[in-house]
């Protein structure tokens, strides 16, 4: 089992710590990440069933009810298959994306069939309305399925290089610092490559009230803060 820690302000990180003592970092997939894979995926359900037309078409009844249950099958398994085998669908693993449980954990069979019985009802009144409101309701942008069976939908695991500082100034903090504050600067110093210019400076904004700064200025002066937290003061 693993221990959620509280979640930092700045982002949709999400941190569980194992009992080895190792810290998870998972970063939760938004809508627009999500609406494309569901495109895809639904491009080759499309596909699958074209297919089941042109081969059974020709079967009279037999093979309209042979093709019947395959749609079936397909709308309501396709994903619970996949989801079962890696975690995604098809459309998942070209956006970088899969299903977990809430805790880290891999995606359980009940849960995969939960969250994909309720996409019925995320889908009213009409492409995913009510799926769309709940996500954005919600920071770790879950669906209803999601909600009812305990998943996030998360990007993958990558192997992140540790960068270099960002600056070779240390900058002493203008407030004492938490642990967790100081891990939650140093995450942000890290993970600068990964984020836009406006985005770097909305989150170092953030904390405006206490250093006084803003726009490119309050940035470099959370590098600083990283800095002087990396040479221990």
């Amino acid at each position: 089992m693993k221990e959620r820690i509280p979640d930092s302000p700045l982002d949709t990180l999400r941190q569980y710590e194992i009992p080895e003592g190792v810290t998870l970092h998972l970063r939760v997939a938004g809508p627009v990440v999500r609406a494309c894979a569901w495109a895809i995926d639904a491009l080759i359900r499309t596909l699958l069933y074209l297919s089941l037309a042109m081969l059974l078409g020709y079967l009279g009844g037999l093979g309209l009810g042979v093709m019947l249950i395959g749609l079936f099958l397909i709308e309501w398994f396709y994903p619970v298959v996949f989801e079962m085998h890696n975690g995604a669908t098809p459309g998942k693993r070209v956006m970088g994306v899969l299903v977990i449980q809430e805790n880290g954990t891999p995606v359980t069979p009940a849960a995969s069939v939960i969250r994909n019985l309720l996409r019925s009802v995320d889908f009213l009144p009409f492409l995913y309305g009510v799926g769309l409101v709940t996500m954005l309701s919600n920071r770790s942008f879950q669906r209803l399925g999601d909600l009812a069976a305990g998943t996030l939908v998360v990007y993958r695991d990558q192997n992140i290089e540790r960068m270099d500082p960002a600056t070779s100034t240390a900058l002493k903090p203008p407030m004492d610092l938490s642990e967790e504050e100081q891990l939650v600067i140093l995450n942000f110093a890290e993970r600068r490559e990964t984020l836009s210019e406006e985005r770097r400076q909305e989150l170092a904004e953030l904390l405006s009230a206490q250093t006084g700064l803003q726009g490119v200025a309050a940035e470099q002066a959370l590098y600083g803060y990283a800095n002087w937290i990396l040479k221990g003061r």
